[in-house]
């Protein structure tokens, strides 16, 4: 059996065929398997695929085959994840366009994936003042000591002096790249890079190799924004790739918080544009701010009590339905799911992450789920 994380891979080749249209096809069909499988008119149901697209997925999908596919990708970038896999990063799934491959390097923390552990993306200009460095160290050196991690872009400036502050500060940093995670830029950075790897993750939608481009930058920006709960924008022009992280972040339903400047000088122009929008002001009262960044909720396991008993359940996906008559009113844990339904492992994974999102069923401490 192909695990569906198989076809995650094999639809992301497929040209025309963008995060945001993967997104749909799996809401749609439930599973990528069986999008992939799904004949044309089927497809054609699906809002974004037109005659072009169509046309573009009946050539290209016949020439490819999801299992090879995997096998080789898995030897090429042996650390990725997918949106079928149990670790993929939660947060990024409550977006319209998560990226169909992600890849890391680094140490993973679980409860980041989860998004039980507060993540806060800090973003700005590549040329910051002394005023929007001092402002971005004593911030991210805070956020570290109070248990965040702090998210960034690894680029000049702001991306910079967020990374190495948290760190060392004893806090956990995240970088966002717009190459491939085992490529270096700015080169300058390749002591950075090195002790993110130790102390975070780096992480990219970009295959290993891949080398900088100008148009990635900005899409990664959504990454930045998906991962984490709020975003402080320190110093920025208008014209600028953190107001288009902000852009995202308002989009996604994040917090936006902006660092007030001087009306007369240019890195603030776009915070204070920012601000004029409605994005909340970072003060000097550092306390004031963590306090409300701690009290963005988390993503917490849901209760079994939650779900009520008079809803029926929805039509479910073979394979999901597989995996929930293999509960009864017990606990049980992965492996006996495993066992009992006679599925891959990773099939299994896809199923269990697709069931919590659904609201079916709950995970406990210990890989052990349950009936929600």
């Amino acid at each position: 059996m192909v695990e569906e994380g198989a076809y995650w891979i094999a639809w992301a080749q497929i040209s025309g065929v963008g995060p945001v249209l993967l997104r749909r096809l799996q809401q749609h069909f439930g599973t990528l398997a069986t999008a992939w499988n799904a004949t044309k008119v089927e497809l054609g149901e699906v809002e974004g695929f037109g005659f072009q697209t169509l046309e573009k997925v009946v050539q290209q999908r016949s020439r490819l085959h999801p299992e090879q596919l995997f096998t080789k990708h898995q030897q090429e970038n042996s650390h990725f994840w997918t949106p079928a896999d149990a670790d993929y990063p939660r947060l990024l799934l409550e977006t319209p366009s998560p990226p169909p491959i992600l890849y890391y390097r680094g140490e993973i923390e679980l409860q980041e994936n989860l998004g039980q552990k507060p993540m806060v993306g800090i973003v700005g200009t590549r040329q910051p003042t002394e005023y929007g460095i001092r402002w971005t160290r004593q911030i991210s050196t805070a956020l570290a000591k109070n248990g965040f991690t702090v998210v960034s872009g690894m680029a000049e400036g702001i991306d910079t002096e967020s990374h190495i502050a948290a760190m060392k500060a004893g806090g956990r940093t995240i970088a966002v790249l717009g190459t491939g995670v085992d490529v270096i830029y700015p080169h300058k950075n390749r002591d950075l890079y090195k002790q993110i790897l130790t102390a975070g993750l780096v992480v990219s939608e970009y295959p290993t190799k891949t080398p900088p481009d100008r148009t990635h930058f900005p899409k990664r920006n959504r990454i930045i924004a998906g991962l984490s709960r709020a975003i402080l924008v320190m110093e920025a022009p208008v014209k600028s790739g953190a107001l288009i992280t902000a852009t995202y972040a308002n989009e996604f339903g994040r917090d936006v918080y902006a660092l007030p400047g001087r009306v007369d000088d240019h890195p603030s122009q776009g915070c204070l544009k920012l601000l004029n929008q409605g994005a909340s002001f970072i003060l000097k009262e550092l306390d004031e701010l963590l306090t409300m960044l701690g009290a963005i909720p988390q993503i917490d396991g849901v209760e079994a009590s939650t779900a009520p008993e008079q809803l029926s359940l929805p039509t479910l996906a073979s394979e999901l339905q597989t995996v929930m008559d293999a509960f009864a009113s017990e606990v049980l844990p992965f492996d006996l799911i495993v066992q009992q339904t006679g599925m891959t492992a990773g099939a299994v994974s896809s199923a269990l992450l697709q069931l919590e999102l659904m609201g079916l069923v709950s995970q406990l401490p210990g890989m052990r789920y349950q009936k929600s």
